[in-house]
């Protein structure tokens, strides 16, 4: 038995929500997009990608294969347009069958897994990730990191030949939980607080998402905040 709880904020600074967010227990699909872009194309690319991924893993294709084909629908509608600006959204995707997952990413929306500690199971596609990943900057000096926003990895922006769609594979067993998240919701709520939030058992998924939440905004709501929790019953 999966529950699971969702929730999408527009945040305290912002006019409009880019992100978008799926759930599904019966297809065993959860995703969170975060769009970029000028004027509403953020929106527009982020929900593009959550179509595009569900459709394709509706017909059978692997979630690889559908984060694959939501980066060519983005760059085909953006081709179609007269504006030059760029459109993009990063993705977060899981899907649960029986007792296995698999996570899949691009960007900085993250993945991670909650056994009775925070694991997290995405590695961000980001300049700051490329930073630490050096031994320049310490994972905590990257939270106020002027750059910790870029991102090295988008749908519809990197090159098609270069995009590099990442997956993790493993098993869900009954107490453990998935959260997929935004970085509107990491930019303000640290990993212990969100481990914290996770570990209070007696909260239904929705109301510990709703936490989740509140503490974002709370910590200053600076962007969008999207997350979406998934626990096996």
């Amino acid at each position: 038995m999966i529950e699971f709880g969702h929730l999408s904020h527009v945040g305290l600074r912002r006019e409009l929500n880019e992100d978008t967010y799926y759930g599904d227990a019966e297809l065993g699909l959860w995703l969170v997009a975060d769009g970029m872009g000028g004027h509403e194309y953020g929106e527009i690319a982020s929900a593009l990608a959550r179509e595009a991924v569900v459709r394709e893993v509706r017909s059978g294709h692997s979630l690889h294969e559908a984060i694959r084909i939501a980066d060519e629908d983005i760059i085909r509608h953006s081709r179609r347009r007269a504006e030059a600006l760029p459109m993009g959204t990063t993705v977060a995707a899981v899907r649960v069958s029986g007792d296995r997952f698999e996570i899949a990413w691009v960007g900085d929306s993250r993945a991670y897994l909650w056994n009775e500690r925070l694991c997290q199971l995405s590695q961000d596609h980001s300049y700051v990730q490329e930073l630490i990943d050096q031994g320049a900057i310490t994972a905590e000096q990257a939270r106020t990191h002027p750059h910790r926003n870029v991102v090295t990895q988008a749908l519809g922006v990197t090159d098609p030949q270069h995009l590099k769609i990442e997956t993790v594979q493993g098993e869900l067993k009954p107490g453990m939980q998935l959260l997929l998240c935004s970085d509107g919701l990491t930019e303000e709520v640290d990993d212990r607080q969100i481990a914290r939030i996770l570990a209070r058992t007696e909260l239904s998924a929705q109301e510990c998402v709703d936490h989740l939440i509140h503490a974002a905004l709370q910590g200053g709501g600076s962007d969008n905040i999207t997350a979406v929790l998934i626990r096996r019953l």
